[in-house]
């Protein structure tokens, strides 16, 4: 989508996403070796039952989808940070994960007016549907990009 395309109140799904036990152990022995992540037979003897998926594993699938979703073809090109991230329930092996996500604003730079500025509101799913990831970002769009 183009920057013009977003306006305050759109709402933006996608998914499903499924997630694997394979996926959810290289994320995590790559990039959280946390033992519930990454044990089985130790994390089905933990706090939530089994193995769960990385917070950060969880962020990267909301990327995915809201990338394919919305930013592809698009002239995005960075974002300065999240406003807050918070991991609600815990996602399994198994899990069909999608992505509902909220434009709160939507407008151009003040000081940088060839820059657009899309405030918008990540909620991640599960097949329950049980909320799993509630995050807020802003991301950022060159405008005097001209995109074929």
């Amino acid at each position: 989508m183009k920057f013009a395309e977003f306006y305050a109140g759109q709402v933006i799904e996608a998914g499903p996403y499924p997630v694997s036990e394979a996926e959810i152990l290289a994320f995590a022995t790559a990039y959280d070796p946390q033992w519930f992540h990454t044990d089985p037979g130790a994390a089905a003897s933990g706090r939530f039952g089994g193995l769960i998926a990385s917070g950060w594993h969880t962020c990267g699938i909301a990327m995915r989808l809201v990338a394919d979703a919305a930013l592809k073809g698009s002239e995005s090109f960075a974002s300065p940070g999240l406003a807050y991230v918070k991991w609600l329930h815990p996602v399994r092996p198994g899990d069909a994960l999608s992505v509902r996500a909220t434009v709160i604003e939507c407008r151009r730079s003040e000081k940088r007016p060839e820059l657009g500025v899309l405030r918008w509101r990540w909620q991640l799913f599960n097949a329950q549907p049980t909320e799993v990831l509630d995050l807020e970002a802003t991301s950022l769009f060159d405008l005097a990009v001209r995109n074929a």
